[in-house]
Order: structure tokens, then C-alpha cells, then sequence
């Protein structure tokens, strides 16, 4: 070893609100044929954050877009992505949990972030794709989440080409 430390985080103890398994449930079911007024409600994305005493996750309110300016940029949050893609053989739709967390981050939130994501995790069964995103850019890469999401098979994302 050359002298470096390295730290693997344990469980933070952190809980997950009943809220937030909630909307997980919400996003996780989903009608073959929704009628427009379900099309309006259904949220394509959803962040969630530590609360302000850093013992639970909670919903962050109003961020229900996943849209780069929702993201702060120097702090860390967890997101739920209803990821609509096709591949060669079939039109799918999957949720993706996303952890974002920026460079700028302080050191301090990105370790009880990253200690506590298998408590949001945990209530999230079903969840096939998980994407850790450090900046804007790895967002705007349309490839990058079609990688996670089926590699060279995915040949459309959100209706558009990769």
C-alpha cells in the first residue's frame, strides 16, 4: 500500500420517509393504456434529499422534472427517472435510480449520501438501472444512460435517437 487511506462507508442510520416510498409506488405502477389526464399526472422524475437534521430522506418538493437546472450544483440528492427507450426488438419503460453527486460537493454530504443510499435503495425493490452522475455533462449524454439501460440495443431515448 502506498500510504493512502481509504474509506468504505458503513450505514449512516439515516431512515426513508413514508412519503418517499409513496411516490417510488406511484412512478412503479403504470397503466398499459393511461387515459390523458394519467399521462398529466404521472411524474417523469423526482429528486429526493437528506432532511435539514440529516436523518431521514425525504421528498424535495417542486422537483418533479428531471432537468439539469433542478440539480444543485453543489450538493448531493438522489432522483427517480421513468426512462422511456427502445430497443431493436421492443418500446420499454423503466425507472432508474440516479445519485447525483457533484464535484463541488463538500466531502462531508457526499459520504453521508453515499452511506445512506442503500436505505432509499432498499425500499425501491424492482429498481433494474442505477446511474451515480458527477456533473451536468454525464446528464446531457444521451449515450451514457442508454449505456445503463441496455448498452448497444437501445436505439431510441425518450423518443429521440441515442
Amino acid at each position: 500500500m502506498n500510504g493512502r487511506l481509504f474509506f468504505f462507508p458503513k450505514a449512516s442510520g439515516v431512515t426513508v420517509t413514508d412519503e418517499v416510498i409513496t411516490v417510488f409506488n406511484e412512478m412503479k405502477v403504470r397503466k398499459a393504456q393511461p387515459n390523458e389526464d394519467e399521462k398529466k399526472k404521472r411524474k417523469k422524475a423526482v429528486l429526493f434529499c437528506l432532511s435539514e437534521d440529516k436523518k431521514h430522506i425525504i421528498l424535495e418538493e417542486g422537483q418533479e422534472i428531471l432537468t439539469g437546472d433542478m440539480l444543485p450544483p453543489n450538493d448531493c440528492r438522489y432522483a427517480l427517472y421513468d426512462a422511456t427507450y427502445e430497443t431493436k426488438e421492443t418500446k420499454k419503460e423503466d425507472l432508474v435510480f440516479i445519485f447525483w453527486a457533484p464535484e463541488s460537493a463538500p466531502l462531508k454530504s457526499k459520504m453521508i449520501y453515499a452511506s445512506s443510499k442503500d436505505a432509499i435503495k432498499k425500499k425501491f425493490p424492482g429498481i433494474k438501472h442505477e446511474w451515480q452522475v458527477n456533473g451536468l455533462e454525464d446528464i446531457k449524454d444521451r449515450r451514457t444512460l442508454a449505456e445503463k439501460l441496455g448498452g448497444s440495443s437501445v436505439v431510441t431515448l425518450e423518443g429521440g435517437p441515442v
